[in-house]
């Protein structure tokens, strides 16, 4: 069979903005949009955006969001980075950002109508632009709004991070290493799906190379041997000169871990302490909402105009009244909420910190792991730790992998899954606390605390945190991984689960499903010592949970009262 791709290149220019080549300290030119407010004034604070995915697209929609902040009297900077779309350069991510960065807000202060400062703006890798120029210090940048974002993307998407104990790291992030076979080749993008079934894995992206004719550099920087190339030039964020931060997380974004570990170091950080924000809403990484979700085509922005333009005063409206605070002086900074956030299905609060200081942990204990193995409910989430000790087993099929949830886990709330089937598998376990009286408000960090082990030297663990509903119907809260070699692992594995904002009401039941595969958002195990990129023949395993006695299995959740 024939391996078939798109290639997109840029849309049409805006008409409403300007464009220009800026230069580079190396002679490197990079396109960039310039939008100007209206009215008598000639001076403008400017907010600047600096992303890979066509300043002119659909898809980020600038031409909408630069009309927000032009109304509110910001000049907008929309700029390709290098080697993306009309910029020049090598096709290579993060490793020129922070001079590119620089550059870019020198040429910007130089303009006639810049007033000399200037804030950024934007999610994901054009929320990773911002880290990049703050550790450029330029003076003339005042504050960053990163959103869904986090300052290492590569330790997201591979390995083990250095908290994390002997033998316990996390699975490799598939979805996250494959955006670069199609994100970062050259020039455009390329649209292609790899032939899931393909062995070893490897070989689904070099058939797409192959057609394709080029390779992506920084794919093979990570595969199949990840080499650390991060970060390569200049400081660390961390170690720069303080600038006022609004972090904006998901709860249901796939890079909500990362950032918000990004936010609690700066936040302990002297000197970042005290210009830490932190907006947390119930919204993905595409910025579907809970409260829409799954999508229909009245409440998709990504296809609707009139969605998108509903959609927009969320999304920009805290960037605005952040900037005017840092950027205009429009009004003091002590009026700004250090934290607002979002319970799911309960509205919008504001704390002085996060996790609210009001928050307390509440511990369910995994029990019944007799009943684990069926459909919901499963074995049972008890107020009080098993006296005796027992223990179920689950089966690791490389054959007949655990499907992951969505095909893109940016838009979980697309599709907003019922995850109950995936409870039913025999390949799976699953445990549900009795149905509540009374509704339970989450507010702050998730850990489970598994013992676990395997027949196999390396094992993963995938864990769900579910809202199982009086239908039956399994809705995910939160999520964790955890990649386990197993003769140096400790006894108590934890699984990081994140943070959330979320109500769990009156009648529903919280829920845990673990498996040992999510495929394809995750390389699957080799089950062996061999490179699970380049093994032909993963091998099967079977892994065993114990709980009670000596070995208390449980959940930790963080709880707030309950405001009605």
């Amino acid at each position: 069979m024939t391996f078939t791709f798109t290639r997109v290149g840029p849309a049409p220019r805006c008409p409403r903005a300007q464009e220009f080549r800026v230069r580079m300290r190396d002679g490197i030119r990079l396109a960039t949009d310039l939008y100007l407010p209206g009215g008598p004034e000639v001076e403008f604070p400017t907010v600047l955006v600096r992303l890979p995915y066509d300043k002119n697209s659909r898809y980020v929609y600038f031409d909408e969001i630069a009309a927000r902040f032009t109304a509110h009297g910001y000049a907008v900077v929309v700029q390709d980075v290098r080697g993306k779309f009309r910029s020049e350069g090598q096709t290579l991510p993060f490793l020129r950002e922070c001079d590119d960065g620089y550059d870019t807000i020198d040429w910007i202060v130089q303009q006639a109508w810049s007033d000399g400062l200037v804030g950024m703006f934007g999610d994901s890798y054009y929320g990773f632009t911002q880290w990049a120029a703050v550790a450029s210090e330029h003076p003339a940048l005042r504050a960053v709004v990163p959103r869904v974002t986090t300052v290492d993307f590569n330790a997201t998407t591979q390995g083990g991070g250095p908290h994390d104990p002997p033998g316990v790291g996390r699975p490799v992030w598939l979805e996250g290493i494959e955006y670069y076979a199609h994100y970062w080749v050259d020039q455009g993008l390329y649209d292609f799906e790899p032939d899931r079934a393909v062995r070893p894995v490897v070989e689904q992206y070099e058939e797409a190379f192959r057609a394709i004719g080029a390779r992506s550099a920084w794919f093979d920087t990570l595969v199949p041997h990840f080499t650390d190339l991060f970060p390569a030039r200049g400081r660390h964020p961390y170690d720069a000169r303080p600038v006022p931060v609004l972090h904006c997380v998901g709860w249901f974004d796939n890079i909500l871990i990362p950032h918000l570990r990004d936010y609690a170091a700066l936040a302990a950080r002297p000197g970042w302490d005290a210009v830490q924000y932190l907006w947390a809403g119930a919204v993905d990484h595409e910025n579907y909402r809970l409260a829409e979700a799954p999508a229909t085509e009245d409440t998709d922005h990504a296809e609707n105009p009139a969605a998108l333009d509903r959609m927009l005063p969320q999304y920009v409206g805290p960037a605005i009244e952040f900037f005017d605070v840092f950027l205009k002086g429009d009004r003091p900074a002590s009026e700004l909420p250090k934290v607002r956030w979002e319970l799911g299905h309960a509205g919008w609060r504001t704390s002085s910190c996060w996790p609210p200081p009001e928050s307390t942990d509440r511990t369910f204990w995994l029990a019944a792991p007799e009943e684990a193995a069926g459909p919901l409910p499963g074995g049972a989430l008890t107020d009080s730790p098993p006296k005796e000790p027992s223990s179920t087993q689950w089966a690791y099929d490389p054959e007949a992998l655990v499907p992951s949830d969505v095909p893109n886990s940016f838009a979980y709330l697309h599709s907003y899954p019922d995850l109950a089937g995936t409870a039913g598998r025999d390949d799976t376990l699953v445990f549900s606390g009795a149905p509540l009286t009374r509704a339970l408000d989450l507010a702050g960090p998730l850990a489970l605390h598994l013992h676990v082990t395997s027949t196999a030297p390396t094992f993963d663990v995938f864990a769900r945190l579910m809202d199982v509903g009086p239908d039956g119907r399994a809705r995910l809260i939160a999520r964790g991984e955890v990649s386990v070699r197993t003769d140096i692992a400790p006894e108590e594995i934890r699984v990081d689960l994140g943070h959330t904002g979320y109500r769990m009401r009156p009648g529903h039941r919280l829920g845990i499903l673990l498996a040992s595969s999510d495929y394809p958002l995750f390389l699957p195990s080799s089950g062996s010592e061999e490179n699970p990129w380049t093994t032909s023949a993963a091998k099967p395993a079977t892994q065993t949970l114990r709980t009670g006695g000596a070995a208390p299995s449980r959940l930790t959740v963080s709880v707030v009262p309950g405001r009605g």
